[in-house]
């Protein structure tokens, strides 16, 4: 019996141990948003899924859909201001599907022509883990320009 309890205390620990602690950042990114929000003075729209999104000008060309093949010309930052990608001016040209489902669902939001920024929680970026520079958990925002829709 003693050597069962200790098999099992051995047990126990070694899973407690061996688990990785797994951060949830979807309230902690919301507050950062909010946060970024008002100390910039601006007003966003909130989606179902977490993203917010802000439309300087909606564009009057035709409007993307999830699939939608689009070109778009970008600058990527976290709320800090630090840069971590941008476009030049002519833009990258991408299908919906193949980008962050914060863009997939975000680009939607515009027409051709249409401008406007992307605050995007990290369960609609790349969620936990550290990816080319981003930590795992950051907030991405985008200053987009939908350039066409291809």
């Amino acid at each position: 019996m003693k050597k069962t309890f200790i098999a099992l205390v051995t047990c126990v620990i070694a899973l407690s141990c061996s688990k990785k602690e797994v951060t949830d950042f979807v309230s902690k990114n919301d507050e950062e948003i909010k946060s970024y929000l008002a100390d910039n003075n601006l007003t966003a729209e909130k989606s179902n899924t977490g993203l917010y999104y802000i439309i300087n000008e909606p564009g009057i060309g035709a409007q993307p859909t999830f699939s939608s093949d689009v070109t778009v010309a970008y600058k990527g930052y976290f709320t800090n201001g630090n840069v971590f990608d941008q476009s030049n001016s002519e833009g990258i040209s991408f299908n919906l599907q193949q980008v962050i489902s914060g863009w997939t669902e975000g680009i939607t939001y515009f027409k051709e022509g249409g401008s406007g920024m992307l605050l995007i929680p990290a369960h609609l970026g790349y969620g936990n883990n550290y990816y080319n520079g981003i930590p795992g958990g950051s907030v991405l925002i985008f200053e987009i320009n939908l350039i066409s829709v291809n």
